[in-house]
């Protein structure tokens, strides 16, 4: 709810809290507009849905997860759940076993079943218990294939016909094919055209693209692929593309497009070797017309696990909004461009083309798997565009007279772009997860930690107007996530009063003395003062949910820095509580 979670994964009971969390503010925006009328009626209001109003749906979901998540085999013959699934390999087996004349061929796994009966029958059983065995069925199918009696294809045509069976098991082939790859504990096997199919006559071509749409964005990829070896995959994964590429297009089978592709990207990802240009040209080649969406995919997959490409691209995005950060090489200029960022057309690019470093930001933060990773770096290209806007206006070869009003200015707002940018990025890529992650890590650690000049000496102005960066940054990603006024969902109102609170308890903490600070003293008193300068004029009800014991701590702090009206609008901001530390600050300065 309010954010993107720090991971990829989308559990069942986050999907129920999302929506049950999205249908209360209608429910009360109803509510509130009927009381409103003359004629007084009940509301038809959605209720909340939870796992547990459906029994079987919960039993399945809870075995499924204990499956996906531990090796399965080693249940007893005589289990229940084991002689379903013998049932099933049966029936997909059938089709291997119809014109041999015994059960013992290398073509078969041993799936005589302790019931006896038709093996070519279809088990007459509930989806839930067919749902529950289906794990066990692909362990033995896979164990069966990686010790070579089962053949490759022979184990993609038993998937589909599982798939034709029952529609809804493809959701739990999924969860167990991924759960395998990322296990890590099944076999690489070469896609070499034989045993399973070949991306050889595309890989070069994709590869290619990708590297052209990267470049144009800023960003450095090696090749992954050299030499003749065929190109390998994890078993599992082998068999997951395998299958997802029998499925033929038409609208009849939309619904599994729509599963099979988000699948194999997340499978993609769980990978220890860059896999996703291999999923990718074997689709191009069924469907040539997906070329330029599956070059744009693959090159999406290159910022999933790689923090150094994630870096570069921030570092692009910032220079092509911003400009240069190199003082000796771009005068004092308004040179924020959103279609430097995001491009003149939004759109995947055809055939031969690229795509703006920011737009592709966009089109791959959410899938980032150390979004932490991603608030470190972007306050630190926060800062260093801050403090090479302020080198700039004191600079000795710049165009303007250091005295100037009009380039100061525009350093403030170069530097206020800067954390305007930073805070986007911020909220689009965690949410409210990633925000809170701001306030009460990344910024503290910043704080505490002494950073090196990269480039000489930097004036008392540049460290001035990074603590400015800083604050306005931490101020419009809070405002994007919880608002800045006092209405806001619960969940909302909540999570900021806690969130704030420890954040002024550390500036507070700071300013008497107990905390030791690693930053420039000119950068801490910068960040503060206008932190605080920005809660009293834009967001006053922030100041409210803060202990009136911190709030004095830190009017106190500012006092001591010759900040007396700042303080008293400060404590003025506190509501009720706080009137009697407003009289007494009165009373001191009178």
């Amino acid at each position: 709810m309010g954010g993107g979670a720090l991971g990829t994964e989308l559990t069942l009971e986050y999907l129920l809290l999302l929506r049950n969390g999205r249908i209360e503010p209608h429910n009360s925006a109803a509510t509130r507009e009927i009381n409103g009328d003359a004629v007084q009626f009940e509301p038809t209001a959605v209720k909340p849905v939870y796992i547990d109003f459906y029994p079987k749906l919960r039993a399945w979901y809870c075995q499924n997860k204990s499956c996906i998540a531990s090796t399965v085999a080693g249940l007893s013959t005589g289990n229940p759940v084991h002689q379903v699934a013998n049932k099933i390999l049966s029936m997909i087996y059938s089709k291997m076993t119809r014109n041999e004349a015994s059960s013992g061929n290398s073509s078969s796994v041993s799936t005589s079943s302790s019931t006896g009966g038709d093996p070519y029958q279809k088990p007459m059983h509930p989806a839930w218990e067919v749902l529950e065995a289906i794990p066990f069925v692909l362990e033995a199918i896979l164990t069966a294939c990686a010790h070579g009696r089962l053949s490759s294809r022979d184990l993609t045509t038993g998937l589909r016909d599982l798939i034709d069976f029952l529609p809804a098991s493809l959701g739990v082939i999924i969860s167990y094919f991924a759960a395998e790859v990322t296990r890590g504990t099944w076999k690489p096997v070469p896609m070499n055209g034989t045993d399973w199919p070949s991306p050889a006559a595309l890989l070069p071509y994709i590869e290619s693209e990708m590297k052209e749409i990267l470049s144009a964005a800023g960003v450095n990829y090696p090749s992954s692929f050299s030499g003749p070896l065929p190109v390998m995959l994890p078993l599992p994964m082998a068999a997951l593309v395998s299958l997802t590429i029998t499925f033929k297009l038409h609208k009849g089978l939309d619904h599994i497009h729509a599963v099979v592709g988000p699948a194999l990207e997340n499978c993609a990802s769980g990978c220890p070797w860059p896999s996703a240009p291999t999923i990718g040209c074997l689709w191009a080649q069924k469907v040539r017309r997906w070329h330029d969406y599956i070059v744009v995919s693959c090159a999406r997959s290159v910022f999933r696990q790689n923090k150094e490409a994630v870096a570069q691209l921030l570092r692009s995005s910032f220079s092509s909004f911003l400009g240069s950060v190199d003082i000796s090489t771009s005068l004092l200029t308004n040179r924020s461009s959103v279609s430097g960022l995001l491009g003149s057309t939004i759109g995947v690019p055809s055939g031969s083309g690229s795509l703006a470093p920011g737009f592709l930001y966009l089109r791959c933060c959410r899938t980032i798997q150390d979004v932490q990773y991603v608030n470190g770096v972007i306050i630190s290209l926060v800062g260093e565009h801050a403090m090479g806007s302020a080198a700039r206006w004191a600079s000795k070869n710049s165009s303007r007279l250091k005295s100037s009003q009009a380039s100061l200015s525009l350093a403030a707002t170069t530097a206020r772009e800067a954390a305007m940018l930073g805070a986007s990025l911020i909220c689009v890529t965690g949410g409210v997860n990633l925000v809170q992650e701001l306030y009460l890590e990344t910024i503290p650690t910043w704080l505490l930690s002494s950073r090196e000049v990269k480039h000489g000496k930097l004036s008392v102005v540049s460290r001035i107007v990074e603590g400015y960066a800083m604050a306005y940054m931490l101020i419009l990603s809070g405002s994007f996530v919880w608002s800045a006024g006092a209405r806001s969902p619960p969940w909302a109102m909540s999570r900021r009063a806690s969130t704030i609170s420890a954040h002024m308890d550390f500036l507070a903490g700071a300013l008497e003395g107990n905390i030791s600070l690693g930053c420039h003293p000119a950068t801490w008193k910068a960040y503060v003062s206008c932190l605080l300068c920005l809660m009293v004029s834009f967001t006053p009800a922030w100041i409210q949910e803060v202990r009136l014991e911190t709030l004095k701590k830190l009017a106190s702090g500012l006092r001591g820095w010759h900040e007396c009206e700042l303080a008293l609008s400060l404590l003025e901001r506190g509501g009720v509580a706080a009137i009697g530390s407003v009289a007494e600050l009165v009373n001191v300065l009178s």
